[in-house]
């Protein structure tokens, strides 16, 4: 195989590119949207862990988080932006397309 022929690696976006990120983004591309202890045990990760993960994604305006009250319990609610759909969809194609590329 030479040079010419190595398959070129996409650019990945680095914010979905985070196997807890990349979780996150895909449960939300399936539901309108999660709360935060939906999120906790799709994903198994820690409480602190999954916010940090949340508010990167946030930051990035990948998803948003709506902090409210079901009774007395504190309850937070994620969804994905237009803007984050767009960018999974670009990301999971590029992978894809790249995986694909020997086949």
């Amino acid at each position: 195989m030479n040079k010419n022929s190595l398959p070129k690696i996409p650019n990945i976006d680095e914010v979905i590119h985070s196997p807890a990120r990349l979780a996150i983004m895909s449960i939300l591309s399936i539901v309108k949207e999660a709360d935060f202890v939906f999120l906790l045990h799709a994903t198994q990760l820690t409480r602190g862990n999954l916010s940090v993960h949340l508010t990167k994604l946030e930051k990035a305006g990948y998803i948003e988080i709506e902090k409210t009250f079901r009774g007395r319990l504190p309850l937070t609610i994620c969804r994905l932006t237009p803007k984050g759909l767009s960018a999974y969809e670009t990301y999971r194609k590029s992978m894809l397309d790249f995986l694909n590329m020997n086949k």
